[in-house]
This record gives structure tokens, sequence and C-alpha cells, in this order.
């Protein structure tokens, strides 16, 4: 992540998570990096979305999607870092975030194994109706 820029915008919920990261995607060229949950105040969920890019993109990016979370939800906060420590991989890239990253190498393994487990049910069945 070195010589890019950090974005971060925090909102209320899910759906202003994601209508935030789909403006900010559509509006410049940023890479969406992931998300984390966390259970804050009050027990409200907020969900921190993470992006990366050039410093003029991903500020273009936060901006914009803070304005489309806060249109359908809440935005509590949003920060872009123009350089960020190296250090900082090990918050930003946490166990949570890439999980929430799956390539679509990994969904076509999913469905593969999905499909799988579908015949393999079918054919259980139909064993024990003969």
């Amino acid at each position: 992540m070195t010589r890019k820029a950090l974005g971060l915008i925090e909102t209320i919920g899910f759906t202003a998570a994601v209508t935030a990261v789909d403006a900010a995607t559509k509006t410049a060229n940023v890479e969406f990096l992931g998300y984390e949950r966390v259970i804050g105040v009050g027990k409200a969920i907020s969900i921190t979305v993470k992006l990366a890019g050039e410093v003029a993109a991903v500020q273009a990016a936060v901006a914009a999607g803070e304005a489309a979370g806060n249109r359908v939800g809440k935005v509590v906060a949003s920060h872009v870092i123009p350089r960020p420590h190296e250090e900082l991989e090990k918050i930003i890239y946490t166990l949570e975030t890439r999980e929430s990253i799956i390539t679509k190498e990994e969904k076509k393994d999913i469905q593969k194994r999905q499909e799988q487990q579908a015949q393999d049910k079918h054919k259980i069945k139909k064993k024990k109706k003969e």
C-alpha cells in the first residue's frame, strides 16, 4: 500500500456503507480494500470501509462516498491519509478486512463446492429411496 493514499469512511449500518463504496468506486479510480464492523456506543454497528489510490482520487472518492452514505443513512467519520506509514498495514489489512474481500476465483471455488454438496445430497436422498 506504499505510495497510495488511504481513505476511510465510517457509517452506521451496512446499507450506508454499501452506498458509500458504490459512489466512491464509481467516482474515482480507487481500490476497495475491504471493510470492518465495529459495535460501538449504544451497541450501534458501524462499518468502516477502506479505499486506496492516488491522493486526489481517494479524496474525490471519499467525498462522494460520504455524501452518498449520508443520503441513505449516517456517516460518522471520514478521513484521507495521503501517504500512510508502512506500519499502518497491520491495522488496515486485518483478518476481517481480508475476509471481506473474496476474489472471483474464490467465488468460483465456493460455487463449485456448493454445487458438489448439492449433488452429494441428491445422491444420498436417491440411495435412501432405493
